[in-house]
């Protein structure tokens, strides 16, 4: 796949989302850009450039687990869940994602992701012991790898290229980001886990999400887009794990909330409003911070349940293993709450 000189937004275009501070001093500075969007669709908030297209990561699962389900992959439950997670390889992950392979009719060695450790979510540690060991299924995309087999067993597709762009599901996958997203997709690249990853801007990722989340309670939506925002709400733990921040605030506000890798976060209310962020430096330990207080900023969150949630999600700043400091929001999101 050609790559070419297509960039994400600069320096000079962000604004300072976040700061990390150690005994009174910031030490660092969290970057980027933001945008919450109404259930119209109109901006409400905008936080540096929202309209240059960014490689969107996992926050695309969703829509592409929708072409899968478009495809004629019969979806159910927590498989729905695991189709648009990113999640940490858990042993009840990899037995759904093994319940989706056996449906298909295919194996573990089909999928084309890496092989991960699974991990014990309770203490929170990789399984390196387990008798298992390293496996496909215990990686963050099976889920949605899973499903890309499917539709390929469903439709007599290869299932030694699904993952190459030109695949009939991977152009499926297209028209469905560009549907929804409202906008052409920028550039094509490839993502950590081998699947085509499509750019496109903040803007157009808000403006997806709350279509999806919306579509529960839109009888001209599409059955299988309510479908997914339903699932990811009803099973969140699997669309990341137990105690994780994007399965603490669905479980807790009822939102639905999706990582990226490289800083971005995407979070939506049943009522369509929608924050899409990207960190420039590709962190995301202040990326719950900020969404949530965009949300609350604009009043579609409760602030008491936020404030309870961040205390759950945002890592403390330690120094001898106690609390000095604390990840707090930069002026320009901070301003909005005055």
């Amino acid at each position: 796949m050609a790559l070419n000189s297509h960039a994400t937004f600069t320096v000079d275009s962000a604004v300072e989302l976040a700061v990390v501070e150690r005994s009174g001093f910031v030490e660092s500075r969290h970057i980027g850009a933001a945008v919450v969007l109404a259930a119209d669709g109109h901006v409400v908030t905008q936080l540096g450039d929202i309209s240059t297209p960014i490689l969107a990561r996992s926050t695309l699962k969703p829509l592409q687990a929708l072409a899968a389900m478009q495809s004629g992959v019969p979806l159910r439950g927590a498989q729905v869940a695991l189709a648009c997670a990113s999640h940490t390889g858990s042993l009840d992950h990899m037995d759904v994602v093994e319940g989706m392979l056996k449906a298909a009719g295919v194996k573990e060695d089909q999928l084309q992701c890496p092989a991960a450790w699974p991990q014990d979510e309770t203490a929170r540690t990789w399984l390196t012991r387990s008798e298992r060991g390293r496996s496909r299924l215990a990686f963050n995309c099976s889920g949605k790898h899973a499903a890309f087999l499917w539709a390929c067993t469903e439709n007599g597709w290869d299932t030694h290229s699904y993952l190459e762009p030109n695949h009939p599901l991977q152009q499926r996958i297209r028209t469905v980001i560009e549907e929804y997203s409202g906008e052409k997709i920028a550039h094509l690249g490839i993502d950590g886990c081998g699947a085509p990853v499509a750019a496109i801007s903040l803007t157009g990722l808000a403006r997806a999400y709350s279509l999806l989340a919306k579509a529960p309670s839109d009888k001209s939506a599409n059955a299988r887009a309510a479908t997914i925002a339903t699932s990811m709400l009803d099973y969140p733990w699997a669309v990341q794990g137990r105690g994780e921040a994007n399965t603490v605030v669905m479980e807790e506000l009822d939102v639905i909330a999706k990582i990226g890798a490289e800083g971005i976060l995407v979070m939506a209310t049943s009522q369509g409003v929608s924050v899409a962020l990207k960190m420039l430096d590709g962190n995301l330990r202040a990326t719950s911070l900020v969404g949530l207080t965009l949300l609350a900023a604009c009043g579609a969150v409760d602030i008491p349940g936020v404030s309870s949630v961040l205390e759950k999600v945002v890592e403390p700043v330690l120094g001898g293993g106690r609390p000095v400091g604390k990840i707090r929001l930069g002026h320009a999101v901070s301003a909005l709450l005055d």
